[in-house]
């Protein structure tokens, strides 16, 4: 949904998909979309090595100039109940400085900032991806037992609806038997 809710919002903008998992891949395979790239099996256990790879096939795009952004599209884990979907841009990263951190201080690095910029940056987005890959699983994982705690509530429901109607059914037979043998007694006196 948030997908299809991302592609309307940039209807202008020609948008490629790398997919990580079978479902994303099945959807959009289905909807002939563009797809670039796809992982399949690597969100059963996710592998920061894994990730990696993601992030490094999706940074060689961007500084090739295949795409001019990067967005990621997820699961966030809430809470057992509650997870939430989540857009996040990768890249380009916007580095001015918000209003939150107005205060600046002047840093002595020992290597050049754009130095710095060129090693941290393909950690960032491996983190980010890495950090996605463990949010969907864990929102996976909180699904399914949501969905398993539903059911074995649902069998409970089931059986003591059915050890109830047993209960009935005995009753009236054993009702009906002394009822038999009442009667039957009452004919031979």
């Amino acid at each position: 949904k948030a997908s299809e809710r991302f592609s309307a919002e940039h209807a202008d903008a020609k948008i490629s998909l790398t997919l990580v998992g079978r479902k994303g891949r099945d959807y959009y395979k289905r909807r002939s979309a563009a797809i670039v790239g796809e992982y399949v099996n690597i969100l059963a256990k996710p592998a920061f090595a894994d990730a990696a790879a993601v992030a490094g096939e999706i940074i060689r795009r961007y500084r090739d100039g295949e795409t001019d952004a990067v967005y990621i599209i997820n699961n966030d884990f809430k809470s057992v109940m509650t997870q939430t979907l989540s857009v996040q841009q990768l890249l380009p990263v916007d580095l001015a400085p918000s209003a939150a951190t107005a205060v600046t201080r002047d840093y002595i690095y020992e290597q050049s900032p754009l130095d710095m910029l060129e090693r941290l940056m393909p950690r960032y987005v491996e983190v980010a991806i890495f950090r996605a890959m463990l949010e969907t699983g864990a929102a996976e994982h909180a699904a399914r037992m949501t969905a398993m705690d539903k059911a074995s509530s649902n069998a409970k429901d089931v059986i003591e609806a059915l050890t109830l109607y047993m209960n009935r059914v005995r009753q009236t037979a054993i009702t009906k038997e002394i009822i038999e043998v009442v009667s039957g007694a009452a004919a031979a006196s």
